[in-house]
């Protein structure tokens, strides 16, 4: 499972374009996206200052032919492979949305359950 994390501006402004548009990913050429067992780091690391963010389910089958599975860059804390997709993230390829509370992120129980048993 693959997920993208928006603050609630981005997401707005996603809803009125159709598409998924943000800083980072427009400056780094590709969009950033976190696995389940990647979700608390990205939260926390790039987004600890919001009050609510909202989490995206990205399905799968609908990117893939612009989805990449690459290594961290060597210049990141972070290690491991991220995927990313080179190309345009629309809205009809999310599969479920949730908005999540300041209150160290409670991050819904069957993302929870996913990452017990996530391979990447």
């Amino acid at each position: 499972m693959i997920y993208k994390v928006l603050s609630i501006y981005e997401w707005q402004l996603a809803k009125d374009l159709g598409k998924i548009i943000t800083d980072i990913d427009q400056e780094d050429g590709f969009i950033h996206l976190s696995t389940s067992r990647q979700l608390s780091a990205t939260l926390s690391m790039y987004f600890g200052n919001l009050e609510q963010v909202i989490l995206l389910k990205i399905n799968h089958n609908k990117v893939e032919k612009d989805l990449r599975l690459e290594p961290a860059s060597a210049s990141s804390s972070r290690k491991g492979f991220f995927y990313h997709i080179y190309g345009d993230l629309l809205l009809e390829d999310v599969s479920n949305e949730w908005i999540l509370e300041r209150s160290s992120f409670n991050i819904p129980e069957v993302i929870l359950i996913e990452a017990e048993s996530d391979n990447v």
